[in-house]
């Protein structure tokens, strides 16, 4: 691993690898079928969040059941998009390095 590693999904895309092996869910693991169930647990995240307000939103890690749920939506989030990359052949690390270079460029610091 590089030293200026952003991030290191093998040891999470080898375990989400094993678990659609153990259950022969690859044939099911289309980027197509992929972004729409990252899609939905985005919505299921964002659920979460509806009609909260900034402070109350803020404050969801003093709730231990929602803190655990958002936990969890977001682990869902993670799952989904680090299988879409690997399946998409896209390395999340050099896609994230190579955005935040455009994006200092876009939006310089002042």
């Amino acid at each position: 691993m590089k030293d200026d590693t952003l991030i290191d999904a093998r040891g999470l895309g080898a375990a989400l690898q094993r678990f659609a092996d153990e259950r022969d869910w690859n044939r099911h693991h289309t980027p197509r079928n992929l972004m729409l169930a990252l899609v939905g647990e985005v919505g299921e995240l964002a659920e979460i969040f509806q009609w909260l307000d900034d402070d109350a939103a803020a404050r969801l890690r003093d709730d231990p059941a929602r803190f655990a749920h958002l936990r969890e939506e977001i682990a869902d989030v993670l799952f989904y998009l680090t299988r879409l990359a690997m399946v998409t052949g896209v390395d999340l690390d050099e896609a994230a390095r190579d955005k935040l270079a455009k994006n200092a460029i876009k939006y310089p610091a002042p």
